[in-house]
């Protein structure tokens, strides 16, 4: 067998599969919000709750299930029976809210649009705007109804201006629910009223509050209003943290027999964003005190640190057969972590990616992933992807690699 013959024979063998370390300690602070991000589901298999690293107990809260989220890092910090079955309740109204800002900023409805109140809307049992049946009311009306308010009868107004019906509202309602990964959630109606197969988890709150802050930051007023005047009614917003905390901003209560007291509570202090949800309280006072407990003890003992810019290489790594001889990995989005406060020094990260790392190379492809831990604890990981291509090279370049390839 001659040499040319024996080295392409040994350049079919199958790649070793190596990891490169990159260490990151001494993380610049910062102040500023992260770009937005897709939801997904919070706390993949393996990856560790950050209070999990800290010697700080949790609170202790009058509550059937909570969890507080870094919604700048899309960490979890703690939680209590995070994916037991929970009654929204009212908290339902997030999700119609998310499906009507879709709407809006598709175009396919208008805050100034009129919608013509059905009897069915205006039948509508539970906490009600007290719209008139056969009247026509704004779009942005309808929302400060179902979000100041609470009003049932302006929930089923707006799925019916979105979808045709609540039962096509619904369904979108449930699309969008597995589209963001609330895969223990499932709805009935738009408004949150009591239904056996009704049902989410305060996991799956997070994931759907994560997303609307990150995504419809500007109809995060309508959750910030205090209160809301029509048929010159004025009812008040029954998130009574508005008044409690000037960084409250949001979101929604929720409350039935069954469902007890419920809140989802953001807060943005310094640049950072904390969503905590609630459910199962035994008094209005109690989701209150313990909501602001939660937010409190989320700000007070962890800190969130950006590690790495959007585009910024976390790592260069060699390329075999390619027009260059190594490519910039790095992250579609800054990289935000969230620690037990005086950690951010500890933290490590971890480039993972198949070696030989062969050209051609698409930019935005994914080639590795990237683990963040904190004293050997997972955190995070993120796909690590390409940031420029890497055609391959010419025939004698590649030549040239596949004869060094044998010698690795």
């Amino acid at each position: 067998m001659n040499a040319l013959s024996l080295f392409l024979r040994r350049s079919r063998l199958a790649p070793l599969t190596l990891a490169c370390s990159l260490l990151v300690s001494g993380a610049a602070w910062s102040q500023t919000a992260p770009e937005p991000a897709a939801a997904t589901a919070l706390a993949p298999a393996g990856i560790d709750m950050v209070n999990t690293l800290s010697g700080i107990p949790a609170p202790t809260l009058g509550a059937k299930a909570w969890l507080t989220l870094d919604a700048t890092s899309g960490q979890v910090i703690a939680a209590q029976h995070p994916q037991e079955a929970v009654e929204p309740a009212s908290l339902t109204k997030l999700m119609s809210a998310y499906v009507i800002f879709e709407a809006l900023e598709t175009g396919r409805l208008q805050l100034d649009q009129k919608v013509r109140i059905s009897e069915k809307a205006w039948k509508t049992e539970g906490s009600r705007m007290f719209i008139d049946p056969n009247t026509e009311v704004a779009v942005d009306d309808l929302l400060q109804g179902m979000l100041v308010q609470s009003g049932n009868d302006a929930t089923v107004a707006l799925a019916e201006a979105v979808a045709g019906s609540e039962s096509a509202f619904v369904a979108l309602m449930n699309q969008q629910a597995k589209a963001l990964g609330m895969k223990h959630t499932h709805f009935t109606n738009a408004p949150g009223l009591p239904d056996p197969d009704h049902m989410t988890t305060v996991e799956d709150l997070a994931i759907l509050a994560q997303a609307l802050v990150r995504r419809f930051p500007q109809y995060l007023h309508y959750d910030s209003q205090k209160e809301f005047t029509y048929n010159n009614i004025k009812q008040s917003n029954r998130n009574r943290l508005l008044w409690a905390d000037s960084t409250v901003d949001g979101l929604k209560t929720g409350h039935t027999q069954s469902a007890g007291y419920c809140l989802v509570a953001t807060a943005l202090r310094d640049g950072r964003r904390v969503v905590t949800v609630l459910v199962g309280a035994a008094s209005d006072a109690a989701r209150t005190e313990s909501s602001l407990k939660l937010l409190n003890w989320s700000f007070k003992n962890f800190d969130t640190v950006k590690l790495l810019d959007k585009g910024t290489p976390a790592v260069s790594a060699r390329v075999w057969e390619g027009a260059t001889e190594t490519a910039e990995l790095g992250l579609s989005e800054a990289l935000w972590v969230t620690v037990p406060r005086g950690r951010a020094a500890d933290i490590k990260t971890e480039a993972r990616y198949a070696q030989p790392l062969m050209a051609p190379l698409t930019e935005g492809g994914q080639a590795g992933t990237l683990v963040i831990t904190l004293d050997g604890k997972e955190l995070e990981r993120k796909p690590l992807l390409v940031l420029h291509s890497v055609d391959e090279a010419g025939f004698f370049g590649r030549l040239l690699d596949k004869i060094r390839l044998m010698f690795q």
